[in-house]
């Protein structure tokens, strides 16, 4: 029987040196950070995933940030190549513990790609084009992923870190986005309709999806009250601190079904 399943890291306790492209450093709480990133895990638990672990990482301040490291279909896992090169000493783990679970595939240089530039929907994914996730990258990640029947379409990403930065499919055919950041139509023209983010909370075009449930930052309140409105089933859960790393919630796990 197939399982949801999510891969998760706990908070690096250099957490306040991560990465930073688009905001100002500020101190982060590695405490707190770590209440709250418990606090998702056992909202996916609560959900019916089964939450997998992996040994923390101190000296790697992003390590938390899994979902980079790897992109997962059905099929195959593709372990990445971070754009920033001071992440690419966290795909070693997740290699070995996606293994496991699928035959795997590796973007190689000149390729960069972060999993958090990919939307799943079906069997199309959108490819985030950034800072971090180059065409040589989306090139590969392609020519893994055609041969299993997917379409990928590439997405220019010009006001945000990650393409999840500015969007998000949150289910029943939706995407979730701030248009400010990032050309929607892409999203139109491929047949999904798309709800913008509240215009006070721009980075709120951010959730996990599980079954029919949307794993969503009680960071956002207008745009929790836009959803319900429009008829999703939300749980909020808090997210700010790590939100000061640039991290949203998807960025905290990679999400797989078993293959039984």
């Amino acid at each position: 029987m197939a399982m949801d399943m999510a891969i998760i890291r706990p908070v690096s306790a250099s957490i306040g040196q991560c990465e930073l492209t688009h905001m100002d450093r500020v101190p982060i709480c590695h405490e707190r950070a770590q209440a709250q990133h418990d606090a998702y895990a056992d909202a996916l638990r609560s959900l019916g995933v089964q939450v997998i672990e992996l040994p923390a990482l101190h000296d790697q301040p992003d390590a938390v940030f899994v979902e980079d490291t790897a992109v997962v279909i059905d099929e195959i896992a593709v372990l990445s190549r971070p754009g920033a090169a001071s992440r690419r000493g966290e795909v070693t783990s997740m290699k070995v513990c996606i293994e496991a679970y699928r035959p795997t595939a590796t973007i190689e240089a000149p390729g960069t790609l972060e999993g958090g530039d990919v939307i799943h929907t079906e069997r199309t994914l959108f490819v985030g084009l950034s800072s971090r996730t180059n065409q040589a990258g989306f090139n590969q990640l392609q020519g893994h992923l055609q041969p299993h029947g997917w379409t990928l379409v590439p997405v220019p990403v010009p006001g945000a870190l990650h393409l999840k930065t500015a969007a998000v499919h949150i289910g029943r055919g939706h995407v979730l986005a701030n248009p400010d950041w990032i050309d929607t139509a892409v999203f139109t023209q491929h047949g999904l309709d798309v709800i913008h983010v509240d215009p006070d909370e721009p980075f709120a075009g951010n959730g996990v999806l599980v079954h029919d449930t949307l794993v969503f930052g009680a960071q956002y309140p207008r745009t929790i009250d836009k959803l319900a409105e429009a008829g999703f089933k939300l749980l909020p859960v808090q997210a700010d601190e790590l939100a000061k790393a640039e991290g949203s919630l998807t960025c905290k796990s990679v999400l797989f079904r078993s293959i039984s």
